[in-house]
């Protein structure tokens, strides 16, 4: 089956709530390719960073800027997904058209407002060892990146494996993105959202459990109050994330990353993540993250 855009009543879900879940995006064809290549990827592996939580379990991730041909960035360039996130995207400061106008086959980056790739990651959580992420909004990070405009910005979840209470799935506290930034500090080696508000949200909005199954995707706001526990089960759960901005939403304390953020992506069609002869990531092109390089740690 194609994979269709989102629809009006969806894009209106998304920004009630903050976040917006489709349900088997990705076919268990695809989600196996992904899965394979990833455990086998030496790239992926060489370049993860372990990162603790404050009761010192350890969660790996490897961050890249750059989405080439391999399967990662085909999955990520791929059109129908960079179709829905130009539907969720701000376009401000030119003006926007009502919901029930905007046409579901427009492409993506009309209007001189492009969808860009800003960073994807591989999240790894291995069983009984995986840590927590304490709660955190992502603009809280990307704040200090000095992007000028929250709205322009958003995170994609692939689950990988399959996502649930009891190996850490994400939870978020829904229409807490309304909130706007708040202030973030240190919470072991994570940079956490200042937990007098996360108590307010708490008492007044919904606290929901994001489970997900192996191809499912989330779309969720940068300003979204989001956390995950540890993962105390025997299985692990993997997911892919990529974050996109907008052409016309520059970082002004970007380093390596600057270019992808402001670059529009190369779009292909949905069916390259099967047909095309690909594999892992391409280690020179990539551009990984470090630690020492991530202004968000500083």
């Amino acid at each position: 089956m194609a994979k269709q855009l989102l629809t009006p009543a969806q894009i209106q879900q998304y920004n009630e709530d903050g976040y917006l879940i489709v349900r088997r995006f990705y076919n268990p064809e695809e989600v196996s390719r992904l899965y394979r290549i990833a455990l086998d990827d030496a790239t992926i592996s060489k370049h993860a960073i372990n990162v603790n939580d404050s009761t010192g379990k350890r969660s790996k991730l490897s961050l890249w800027y750059k989405p080439g041909d391999d399967v990662y960035g085909l999955l990520t360039r791929g059109k129908t997904l960079v179709g829905a996130v130009d539907q969720l995207l701000d376009r401000q400061p030119l003006d926007r058209q009502p919901l029930d106008r905007q046409p579901l086959d427009r492409q993506p980056g009309d209007e001189g407002h492009s969808v860009c790739h800003y960073h994807s990651k591989l999240m790894q959580k291995e069983p009984r060892v995986g840590g927590a992420w304490e709660w955190h909004q992502d603009y809280g990070y990307w704040y200090k990146n000095e992007f000028l405009y929250p709205d322009q910005m958003m995170s994609v979840m692939i689950a990988v494996t399959d996502a649930n209470v009891e190996n850490g799935c994400l939870q978020v506290i829904k229409g807490s993105h309304k909130m706007g930034r708040v202030e973030h500090g240190f919470s072991g080696e994570q940079v956490g959202a200042s937990q007098k508000y996360v108590d307010l949200a708490l008492k007044t909005m919904e606290h929901v459990f994001v489970e997900l199954e192996a191809g499912d995707v989330l779309f969720f706001h940068s300003n979204i109050l989001h956390r995950s526990e540890a993962n105390v089960s025997d299985r692990a759960r993997w997911s892919l994330i990529s974050c996109y901005n907008r052409s016309t939403n520059i970082g002004h304390n970007e380093s390596s990353s600057s270019s992808a953020s402001i670059t529009p992506i190369d779009i292909v069609p949905d069916e390259a993540l099967l047909t095309w002869d690909t594999a892992g990531l391409a280690e020179a092109k990539a551009d990984f993250l470090s630690k020492e390089a991530d202004v968000s740690l500083k």
